[in-house]
């Protein structure tokens, strides 16, 4: 067992540091959305330097996620989470003051990697140094945090863009990032995991073969599909996937043991999981560029449209969770991802330039409903998949799939815009968003289907009881 210093307030400090460090993490999922048509502006740029301003971030971000969580418990994991809010600080500083579309992609590829060391570990420091007694009202505070950021995410990048620039998306992070890193060092306790797993080929396997192939379809249009960096990205990429799932089930100790897979339940969440974020975040890229620059809406205003879809599940939520306690999560996550499903074909229906804004409430609804009603049994989904030893590793797999979905959403839909549309007039955007969105519709719909898989309220794991060790326990993740 961890030998750790018990201070008077290390459980009030604890709270308040990871939930504040999660936030910004969080939030730069999609604070960057509503000052995209800013950021082109100042900085220039064709679509495919946008896909990637989004996508540099979840997708080392995603790669990381786990590797991060290893280092922390191979290393020190207060040490490594100051490694990374380091990192994610410098690189905030560098993406605000980035003098072009490159050194900012680059920036908020560095920044992916910082969240990817800190994030996974904001959990465990918060679990490790909150006593069992009160740790379902820390964790349930840290998640509300969390859904916060996500909620709040258009809005406050639409309102920083407007009032002030889009640089201080960026900058907001510097101060509490400087802010957070003495109280860090000061007021959390160290804490290790022995034996953690640190999967070095692994992680260099998935990282190049999502990167081989999100390059190619981020540039598959401009490039040309038949080309040869387009062709190498997609058949490499593949290769190295391939390479990625024999890893995983031949290695003694991969990242993510490929077995966990043969349970239907682990199976149906999480590979919905992943065309979830597909089909949301790719439709958000594109839905958040529509309101300002083809419905005329200012970046605030943007952003406050698009709280019925993105701030629902604060409301529903508490709901959703009462709905899953009582008949099962299969079917308030089949519920959910339905709706979803339903509300992005509503937006595809209406959407034309001179859309009113109550004719896309329907939609906007219905997906935020359908998101939250996703969100609140998936993680007692997950945690259930698998026996109480691997939860840890289940949770991150789950986080880092769903990362991996949005960043496939955004090249995936933003290769169909590209194919059907651009950004010439307001006619030619709508005419790539509207296909675009009835692909993300039908990959959210193709989740629901998946989604049946996951066995009814009878336990998916029949183990046999056991202590969970104490890193797996303190891995356990709130999916948000």
């Amino acid at each position: 067992m961890n030998q750790l210093t018990v201070r008077r307030g290390s459980a009030a400090w604890a709270l308040v540091i990871t939930s504040v460090a999660s936030f910004m993490a969080a939030l730069d999922n999609l604070v960057v959305t509503t000052a995209l048509p800013s950021i082109r502006k100042d900085l220039g740029g064709a679509l495919e330097d946008l896909e990637w301003t989004v996508s540099a971030y979840t997708l080392t971000f995603a790669v990381l996620l786990m590797f991060g969580a290893a280092l922390g418990d191979r290393f020190g994991r207060r040490k490594l989470f100051i490694v990374g809010l380091t990192i994610f600080t410098g690189a905030s500083a560098a993406a605000a003051l980035a003098p072009g579309i490159d050194a900012l992609i680059a920036a908020r590829a560095v920044q992916g990697v910082g969240a990817a060391v800190m994030m996974p570990l904001t959990l465990t420091l918060l679990t490790a140094a909150v006593p069992v007694a009160r740790r379902g009202a820390a964790l349930g505070i840290f998640g509300a945090v969390t859904g916060l950021a996500v909620a709040s995410g258009p809005l406050i990048g639409g309102s920083l863009t407007e009032h002030i620039s889009w640089q201080w998306i960026f900058w907001l992070n510097v101060p509490i990032g400087v802010a957070l890193l003495p109280l860090a060092r000061l007021r959390l306790d160290e804490s290790y995991a022995p034996n953690a797993r640190l999967d070095v080929p692994g992680t260099l396997l998935v990282s190049g073969g999502l990167f081989g192939i999100v390059y190619a379809l981020v540039n598959g249009n401009a490039d040309g599909w038949t080309s040869t960096p387009i062709l190498a990205g997609l058949i490499v990429g593949t290769a190295l996937l391939a390479g990625f799932v024999h890893h995983g089930f031949n290695n003694k100790n991969p990242m993510l043991p490929m077995r966990l897979f043969r349970s239907r339940a682990f199976f149906g969440i999480n590979i919905a999981s992943l065309l979830m974020f597909l089909g949301m975040f790719g439709s958000i890229f594109l839905l958040s560029q529509f309101l300002q620059g083809v419905a005329g809406y200012s970046p605030t205003e943007a952003g406050l449209r698009m709280l019925p879809w993105t701030g629902m599940p604060l409301i529903v939520a508490p709901i959703a969770g009462y709905l899953s306690d009582k008949i099962g999560g299969r079917p308030v996550v089949v519920t959910g991802l339905a709706l979803q499903a339903i509300g992005l074909g509503l937006f595809a229906l209406v959407i034309e330039p001179g859309v009113s804004y109550p004719a896309q409430l329907p939609g906007l609804i219905l997906g935020g409903i359908g998101m939250a009603l996703y969100f609140a049994p998936a993680a007692s989904v997950v945690m259930s998949s698998v026996s109480p030893a691997e939860q840890g590793i289940a949770s991150g797999a789950n986080n880092a799939l769903r990362e991996v979905g949005g960043a496939l959403g955004v090249a995936v839909l933003g290769a169909v815009f590209a194919a059907q549309g651009g950004y010439e007039s307001a006619d030619a955007f709508t005419d790539g968003t509207v296909p675009a969105l009835w692909i993300g519709a039908g990959a959210v719909a193709l989740a629901a289907l998946i989604a049946l898989l996951i066995p009814g309220r009878r336990r998916t794991v029949e183990a046999v009881p056991q202590e969970a060790s104490p890193a797996a326990e303190e891995r356990e993740s709130i999916a948000v």
